[in-house]
């Protein structure tokens, strides 16, 4: 039980971690913003993608473009967006429910190992059939994601690209939510079902709830938090190791394959090299290098944001604490190889003009905010450590664990077992009573077999830690979100005094146009007025003026006795 708690400690301190780097990422993204120029940037002012005119190219009826005043082709509604989108919605749930059968068939699995294991009856097999069960199950579903992800990220580019979506932002939103949502369900689908769901619905003896005529499988003495914490480490590793390897070797053979591209037509006929200083140019050179593609970012983000790195990370900290060790290890890893990839492997990609990362910020936001609901129904529910507390607080007279296993299992007759449903014993001895875990009333109560009064103080407990964590923790969330803000306000300022600036500079320049075009005034009136928009002009660059002086001086006030006492250091004009 302190391990318990101490896992509710450093749970509660990378959640906390998960929220500051989502805000110090904000505040770093607004900084990279400013200093590349793309404050100011709208996703409206991005000219169409070439593949989006090209598939238009047959449609006559165009539309003007209020914000780049240009006419575009006017996608039909009904005769290709609609079929489109309905079309694409249905291939997701279709390979959504794909990705659940392949854990149902785990499961099965699972299950036909289990019993063939246990019927062995060999001791050393036995006590280790969950052990050897879990391991191989996860290494079976681990090579089910990786033939998935990539049919996966094949259909989901083909579903969006018929979607007919004008601007590359747009593109790039659409086809991250739909592998997001695909690689989710293949990544998570097996690890929620020994969470929350295997063991909690197998009934009891006497009375279990089968599958297929079968028993459901059920979580070993201690929980399911063990066999979670396999799957986990099993799936989060592999998968790390695969990207890893795969990743380096890819552009190796693409760069080899550009290679003898190159060296195609250097020979003669009679298998002699030609004698050619070509193939030393730099162009050639660049040739040989890999494209970089039209998905630029789009797998490294992935990888680190949201199915590898930061979701093992938040979501199930709680079941394998040493996820972040592992994902620091793989991040250092993985950076030295992408510096090596990139620098040595790919042609210079071309870069494309964002104000942000886009739909995958939102989508580690919401990560973060699942990850509470999920670590607080495991310990709650998939780990021991609420009724043990109960126990301890309740029953004990000492506040101590003893005597609790005693107290977690139920009795059964032996005698209500259904007909061909009674355990083969080989021994000549009759076993009447045997204990099960589960909190139901023994056989010789009048309500046999019902569950106790501790089942449900047990959980009314459950449901009581689940809302205080996470009221505890969406606290801390608030209270650290509200003390970082989004931007540095020394930024902000910034932005605000060079918007100024501009605006002063419009002004003047307007004002200049303005008086050059005036007539009616003699030289000496325009060279008055000049001077006096010089004046003020000068006053507004040396001053940092508040809102009121400022609408006096912009708004055409009497001229004011100049500032000698400038608000801002020498160093600074």
């Amino acid at each position: 039980i302190c391990c318990i708690k101490y896992i509710i400690y450093i749970l509660q301190f990378f959640l906390l971690l998960a929220t500051l780097f989502l805000e110090l990422w904000k505040r770093y993204s607004a900084e990279i913003t400013h200093k590349w120029d793309l404050t100011g940037l709208d996703a409206q002012e991005e000219h169409p993608r070439p593949q989006y005119l090209a598939r238009l190219a047959h449609i006559k009826k165009k539309s003007l473009n209020i914000i780049t005043n240009t006419e575009e082709p006017k996608v039909p509604f009904w005769k290709m967006r609609v079929p489109a989108t309905i079309l694409s919605f249905s291939v997701v749930l279709l390979l959504i429910a794909i990705a659940m059968a392949a854990v149902l068939g785990v499961v099965l699995y699972r299950m036909s190992v289990l019993t063939a294991l246990s019927v062995y009856g060999h001791p050393m097999v036995t006590s280790y059939a969950i052990l050897f069960t879990t391991a191989t199950a996860a290494s079976i579903n681990l090579c089910c994601i990786i033939i998935f992800n990539w049919v996966y990220v094949w259909l989901a580019e083909y579903l969006t690209e018929i979607e007919l979506l004008r601007t590359q932002t747009e593109f790039d939103d659409s086809l991250t939510l739909k592998i997001y949502l695909l690689e989710f369900v293949n990544y998570y689908a097996s690890i929620f079902y020994i969470a929350f769901f295997k063991g909690k619905f197998v009934g009891y003896p006497g009375n279990y709830n089968r599958f297929f005529h079968y028993r459901q499988e059920e979580c070993g003495p201690g929980g399911c938090l063990m066999e979670l914490c396999i799957q986990l480490s099993i799936i989060m590793i592999g998968k790390q190791a695969m990207n890893t390897i795969l990743e380096m070797l890819f552009p190796l053979f693409y760069k080899w394959l550009n290679t003898l591209k190159v060296h195609v037509g250097m020979t003669t006929e009679d298998g002699q090299r030609k004698i050619t200083t070509r193939k030393y140019l730099q162009w050639i050179k660049d040739y040989k290098l890999v494209e970089w593609g039209p998905r630029s970012l789009f797998p490294e983000y992935l990888e680190m944001g949201i199915v590898l790195q930061y979701g093992f990370v938040t979501i199930f900290v709680a079941a394998f604490p040493l996820a972040p060790f592992f994902a620091l290890l793989n991040n250092v890893f993985e950076m030295r190889l992408d510096a090596k990839k990139l620098l040595t492997m790919y042609r210079r990609p071309v870069g494309q003009r964002v104000t942000d990362i886009g739909i995958w910020y939102r989508i580690l936001d919401s990560i973060s905010k699942l990850s509470v609901i999920t670590n607080a129904f495991i310990i709650a529910f998939t780990s021991n450590f609420i009724p043990r507390l109960v126990y301890r607080i309740i029953v004990s007279d000492n506040y101590s664990l003893e005597g609790f296993l005693d107290h977690s299992l139920s009795k059964f007759n032996t005698s209500d077992l259904k007909n061909g449903t009674e355990p083969f014993s080989t021994s000549t001895q009759q076993v009447e009573i045997c204990r099960y875990p589960d909190y139901r009333e023994p056989p010789d109560s009048s309500n046999k077999y019902q569950y106790t009064i501790m089942f449900w103080h047990v959980l009314a407990a459950r449901l009581a830690f689940i809302v205080v964590f996470e009221n505890i923790v969406a606290l801390v969330m608030i209270l650290v979100r509200w003390c970082i803000p989004d931007m540095n306000p020394k930024l902000r300022d910034k932005i605000r005094r060079e918007a100024y600036i501009t605006n002063e500079i419009i002004i003047q320049q307007e004002t200049l146009r303005a008086c050059e075009r005036s007539t009616d005034l003699d030289a000496n009136q325009q060279l008055i007025r000049l001077n006096e928009n010089a004046n003020r002009w000068n006053r507004v660059m040396r001053s940092s003026l508040s809102n009121s002086e400022f609408d006096l001086e912009i708004h055409g006030s009497p001229v004011s006795p100049p500032n000698t006492h400038s608000r801002v250091s020498p160093a600074a004009l």
